[in-house]
């Protein structure tokens, strides 16, 4: 981090000061077209198109949403409006009329920006449906913008703000909130990341990963501070990932556990021979990471997993780092990253002994300013400025911090809580188990029932085999599950993969 550029808390003038010191340095390798672009570059085409919005009516502090797949126009697009000093709404390109009218409801945006009508899904039509029922015009990018000259464009924002951006939560185990974010919150997070995983100059990162996700903005700050590189990709299919990252030389991939199995199960259909040749390490957050996962992966592949914990709502909390040994690599998400304070609280409200399950409350610069809706602000905040996460996890003796499951996810059966997250590690131990997902069901006598739904490997055995199994591994019988739902695939988070278990829970009540 020696190098890096840690002053500034905004986001433009961080892109100043990078194009200062390594203008013709690449920048983003566009997976597209395998071309490179320096920061220069980059700069001067996200200075270009911020003019022809201005000129088109878009003004500092106007609430822009923008729904386009990771691409270098989004990119560029991104940092464009952060020139003009706009407050960002990032939309996965992925939602459709219902997720985003259900978005922009609460962002309540004057201008949503979206690119041209693709195969997959024809957007100017799709924002012409939805922007009348939120208030908002459209700008369709690729259509002709007004002509403009780079001295129309406002000063240069460079005053602290407190709100610059609008994420929205993945809503897999809640309804989607809006998340207010500065740029200073923004900027931290990518600072931790590069502290943490101790990139060098060699070095050529991917996003592989929706850049509209709050790791995309994280991702950018943590370029434009250490003046490394990335390759963009559109999408992601495993194989054409793998052949992208090895033609460009891609030394850090990942981006979420989905991404960590997705390379492990297409090493496995090529034995011998190593598909990244070139990955020095896989990074990553959102879901958890099970311990077997990351010996896999490191036995097989030999990359070590540097996994880290984080939310929309703070992009980073705890990271593992470079260094770290087996053991807290495997088994925690790290330690908390610079400017971030963590501490557990139990259902009692004391402190938590350490190894002692509470609930994780978190404060920092990494931390967001709160929800639109100030009644989901004031519940989620205590007097004290710590945010309750949720999440449920235990500290160790050395400060490692390891996720345990979600206070959301805790199964009452018979006044009693059992954690999903504990047997669904103990499914993945079973050999024809690939994935699992375990979810508490309403039941009229226990109040909820456990249900394990599995994506099988072959045959899956039958209930009855699965607790067997479950109790040679010391499970005890309240915990065992009373109900085995088998399905071809686990319903996921368009981001990072989490498993959305409000769709198991409909899907499986009856």
């Amino acid at each position: 981090m020696s190098a890096a550029i840690t002053h500034i808390s905004r986001l433009w003038p961080l892109l100043d000061a990078r194009v200062a010191r390594t203008p013709n340095a690449p920048f983003v390798i566009d997976g597209a077209t395998g071309r490179s672009h320096s920061f220069a570059a980059v700069r001067g085409r996200a200075e270009a198109l911020a003019a022809q919005l201005f000129v088109a009516g878009v003004r500092p502090g106007d609430v822009v949403a923008w729904q386009l797949p990771t691409r270098l126009d989004t990119l560029v697009l991104s940092l464009a409006l952060a020139r003009l000093d706009v407050i960002q709404n990032p939309v996965l390109h992925l939602y459709r009329e219902r997720e985003l009218t259900a978005l922009l409801s609460q962002s309540r945006p004057r201008w949503l920006v979206v690119p041209g009508a693709e195969p997959a899904c024809d957007y100017p039509a799709l924002a012409a449906r939805v922007a009348p029922e939120v208030g908002a015009q459209v700008l369709v990018l690729g259509d002709p913008l007004p002509d403009s000259h780079l001295g129309v464009l406002p000063a240069v924002p460079t005053a602290a703000r407190d709100h610059g951006w609008i994420y929205c939560t993945s809503g897999t185990t809640s309804m989607p909130k809006g998340v207010i974010h500065t740029d200073a919150s923004l900027i931290a997070g990518g600072l931790a990341l590069a502290d943490a995983i101790d990139l060098h100059g060699g070095d050529l990162g991917a996003i592989a990963f929706p850049f509209a996700h709050i790791g995309g903005s994280m991702y950018l700050v943590m370029l434009l501070a250490l003046g490394i590189p990335a390759l963009l990709l559109e999408r992601f299919v495993p194989a054409e990932a793998a052949a992208l990252m090895t033609t460009h030389g891609v030394t850090v991939a990942g981006g979420s556990t989905a991404h960590y199995q997705a390379f492990l199960d297409l090493q496995r259909q090529h034995p011998g021979t190593p598909v990244l040749p070139g990955v020095r390490m896989f990074v990553g957050g959102g879901a958890s990471k099970p311990a077997q996962l990351y010996y896999a992966v490191l036995r097989e592949m030999g990359i070590p997993i540097i996994h880290s914990y984080g939310m929309t709502e703070s992009a980073m909390v705890a990271s593992n780092r470079a260094g770290d040994d087996d053991q807290a690599l495997a088994h925690s998400d790290g330690r908390p990253v610079a400017g971030m304070e963590i501490r557990l609280v139990t259902g009692d409200g004391n402190p938590a002994a350490p190894g002692e399950e509470g609930e994780i409350q978190i404060r920092g610069t990494c931390l967001c300013r709160g929800y639109l809706d100030v009644s989901q602000t004031r519940a989620a905040f205590t007097a004290d400025g710590y945010f309750r996460t949720g999440d449920l996890g235990r500290l160790d003796t050395r400060g490692y911090l390891s996720l345990t499951g979600r206070l959301k996810d805790i199964i009452i059966r018979k006044g009693e809580n059992i954690s999903a997250r504990e047997i669904e590690e103990l499914l993945l131990l079973h050999p024809a188990v690939a994935e699992a997902a375990v979810i508490g069901l309403p039941d009229a006598s226990r109040g909820e029932r456990v249900c394990a739904v599995v994506v099988p490997r072959g045959a899956a055995p039958d209930l009855g085999e699965f607790c067997d199994f479950l109790r040679g591994q010391g499970l005890i019988k309240q915990k065992l599950p009373e109900q085995l739902e088998v399905v071809a695939c686990l319903p996921r988070s368009e981001a990072l993969g989490k498993v959305a278990k409000q769709e198991l829970r409909a899907r499986f009540a009856g």
